[in-house]
């Protein structure tokens, strides 16, 4: 008997653009995705975003996520209808998944997120494993921009080696996928992208 496939739309950066996540839960309800992983920056400046998972929700579509540089925490907290995996984990159809923010203008993890991923990893059960981080690993294909990759995302990979790691923030990155050992590493951003697992 083969095991059915988690499907989820993965997207990032939708900066409180109503009309962005309006054409991200239609391309979702479309594919007929499992989840839709958020990978931060879901909101904009000055509090841009208000009733950004409405979209999601009146389809009924799941939503985890994690927040970005730009979503503070009074943000965050008006996200009620979807799940924050910062510090958590949470498990999908056999699928694992782990996330780690870095809200409130943070642009580098520190040690003790490396700890929360760690306790997360070790808690699952699941086969299959995706970390979520809204910043990109340092040594992938996303540092092109110029923007260094995160250092504790790179070690998380390293030491935990989930099957996935999804993440956004370099908005020229969008859809850029790499490898970091047989960890599969994808970009991605506003247009979203459906994956398997």
């Amino acid at each position: 008997m083969v095991n059915r496939k988690l499907k989820i739309l993965a997207a990032g950066d939708l900066h409180g653009d109503l009309d962005v996540a309006k054409k991200l839960a239609a391309k979702g309800k479309k594919s007929k995705v499992d989840l839709v992983v958020l990978a931060g920056d879901i909101h904009g400046y000055e509090g841009e975003g208000e009733g950004i998972l409405k979209p999601f929700v009146k389809n009924g579509q799941k939503v985890v996520f994690v927040p970005g540089n730009l979503d503070f925490d009074v943000d965050i907290d008006g996200l009620s209808k979807g799940k924050n995996l910062h510090g958590y984990y949470v498990s999908y159809g056999g699928v694992g998944i782990a996330g780690i923010g870095s809200g409130n203008w943070k642009l580098e993890l520190e040690d003790k997120d490396l700890g929360l991923i760690k306790k997360n990893f070790s808690r699952m059960k699941d086969k299959k494993r995706i970390l979520v981080s809204h910043l990109h690993a340092e040594g992938t294909l996303a540092e092109f921009s110029g923007v260094p990759g995160d250092e504790i995302v790179r070690k998380a990979v390293d030491e935990f080696k989930p099957d996935l790691l999804i993440a956004a923030h370099i908005h020229e990155a969008e859809g850029i996928e790499d490898k970091i050992g047989k960890t599969k590493v994808v970009q991605v951003g506003r247009k979203g992208k459906i994956l398997e697992i």
